[in-house]
């Protein structure tokens, strides 16, 4: 069955799109053979170890807050799904003072709309802006006219925003397919999906969020946290200095990945 771990804007209504969905996996030797939810859906997922191999550049990738190698470094990428929020201007903070680079899977309605300057702000400081779609319809359920405007909705409205356009996407609760993938092929999006949750949704406690992320997170782990609930940001920093000392060193998805690049189509996670 997919990976089903999204977040609507509601707890009630995220509890109930949660419940009865377990993760399925089968490791590859270059990423993962997921099943859909109709146990009969299957799609093939790249590691950001195998996106780091499939290229011959050997060239070090460019990070945001230095030089970061993820072919010799023990990076990780934080991930922040819906927001902006009310609570994105101290994580912004946050990740300023501990010099820490994220990726944004930004919520077009009610979010991009509500905080454009957060969105400015969140390029301008140096993070990666990504798609978590515009009304966080689950892609699988929907027509294809549908899939294309939460597609490029977003994807137009950052450009505005920022001059750049998203390469990136996550879909809502995780939920995917090889027919999601052509379209967003079409796009020029590649999807990203994750392998740490807190399951913040269910608003534990800070101290508990922080516990679940620095347990599970292993070399090139890509955290999925979200930034439009109260316990998540004040969890951060905890995150942050323990993986630190543990000697992750943070980078955005697009910098664990290089050398090599994200190829819209594919699905990426660890």
């Amino acid at each position: 069955m997919c990976i089903v771990r999204g977040m609507p804007a509601a707890r009630k209504k995220m509890m109930k799109m949660h419940a009865g969905f377990r993760t399925a996996a089968v490791a590859a030797a270059a990423g993962t053979l997921l099943l859909g939810l109709s146990g009969c859906t299957k799609y093939d997922t790249t590691k950001p170890s195998g996106a780091r191999t499939a290229t011959a550049d050997d060239a070090k990738p460019a990070a945001a807050f230095g030089t970061v190698d993820c072919r010799k470094a023990k990076c990780v990428a934080l991930t922040f799904d819906a927001g902006p929020s009310r609570n994105s201007p101290r994580l912004l903070d946050i990740l300023k003072e501990k010099k820490v680079p994220a990726t944004f899977f930004l919520l077009g309605k009610n979010h991009i709309a509500s905080h454009p300057d957060l969105v400015k702000r969140m390029a301008r400081e140096g993070h990666e802006l990504a798609s978590h779609t515009w009304d966080h319809k689950i892609l699988t359920d929907i027509d294809d006219a549908e899939i294309r405007r939460e597609f490029r909705s977003v994807d137009d409205a950052v450009e505005k925003l920022t001059g750049k356009r998203p390469t990136l996407m996550r879909p809502p609760q995780g939920r995917t397919n090889d027919h999601v993938s052509k379209l967003a092929k079409e796009e020029g999006l590649a999807q990203v999906l994750w392998d740490v949750t807190t399951k913040d949704y269910t608003l534990p406690p800070s101290k508990t969020i922080t516990e679940r992320a620095v347990s599970q997170t292993h070399r090139d782990s890509i955290i999925l946290l979200h930034d439009i609930y109260k316990n998540t940001v004040p969890a951060v920093p905890g995150i942050i200095d323990r993986l630190k000392a543990k000697g992750y060193v943070f980078v955005t998805v697009p910098q664990l990945l290089a050398p090599g690049k994200a190829e819209p189509g594919k699905i990426y996670k660890p």
